[in-house]
Order: C-alpha cells, then sequence, then structure tokens
C-alpha cells in the first residue's frame, strides 16, 4: 500500500508530503505517490490536445520543478520509497479514482492550493477529496 499525496508545488502541498512521509513511517507503508494532476477540461481530454498530452510527457519523464531541495533531501533521506504520477482532468475527480484504483491507504493534500483564483478552486478540491475519498484523507494548511 502507499501514502497518496496531491501535489501541485504549492507549500500546503510541500507540508503535505513532510507529512506523507510521517503518515508512511506511522503505519508502515513503505511508499508515498506524489500526484500532479493536470487540469484539463473533459472536452480537451476527448480531443487530445496536444499541450495536455506534452504537460503529461514533461511530468512523467521528470521530477516536478517544484519540489524543494528540502522535500528532496527529506523523500532521499527517508526509508519510503517515493514516486511521481501524472494524469489529467479535474483534479478531484483524479485524486479519488487514483486512490480508488491503486493501493492507497491515506491520502494527504494541502488546505488550498496555488496563489490567486485557484488557490479558492483548489480549497474545493480538498473538500471534494475529503467528501469522496475511499480512504482516510489528512488535510494540511
Amino acid at each position: 500500500m502507499a501514502v497518496l499525496v496531491a501535489y501541485d508545488g504549492s507549500d500546503p502541498a510541500q507540508k503535505a508530503v513532510q507529512r506523507a512521509v510521517r503518515a508512511a513511517n506511522e503505519i508502515g507503508e513503505d511508499e508515498v505517490v506524489l500526484l500532479r494532476v493536470i487540469e484539463a477540461a473533459d472536452g480537451m481530454l476527448e480531443a487530445g490536445f496536444d499541450i495536455v498530452q506534452d504537460r503529461l510527457k514533461e511530468f512523467r519523464e521528470q521530477e516536478p520543478k517544484e519540489l524543494s531541495a528540502d522535500i528532496r533531501s527529506l523523500l532521499e533521506s527517508e526509508a519510503v520509497e517515493f514516486r511521481i504520477e501524472a494524469v489529467a482532468g479535474k483534479p478531484a475527480r483524479e485524486i479519488v479514482s487514483y486512490a480508488e484504483e491503486h493501493d492507497v491507504s491515506e491520502i494527504v493534500i494541502g488546505s488550498h492550493g496555488r496563489e490567486g483564483v485557484s488557490r479558492v478552486l483548489l480549497g474545493n478540491v480538498a473538500e471534494n477529496v475529503v467528501r469522496r475519498a475511499p480512504t482516510t484523507v489528512i488535510v494540511v494548511r
């Protein structure tokens, strides 16, 4: 089983990674999965927009640029393995779907995401994940 972190590069997401590592150690999990959701409307996915496909390829081939040195160091120093996954779609739906389809024991998510308008939207993402998740959800501020 793994601990899933909804990761968007924001400060709360960085804190969520730290909490996920602690949670994995506490409950005896050996893996932390950082899930990047590239927000895309259903129509964009169905049409196969190149920009969405290019962003997915970029995230799958390299670690997120927003992964701070502190977080990289933490992940490298702990006994847990970590990997990064990237999917495209509506964030709350994709986070819940990933948890349902994979062996996830807990979800850790920041209370809000990046600053500005998307901060409000990502706050709604955390709320929707809490309501719909098939497992325990830890919300980090």
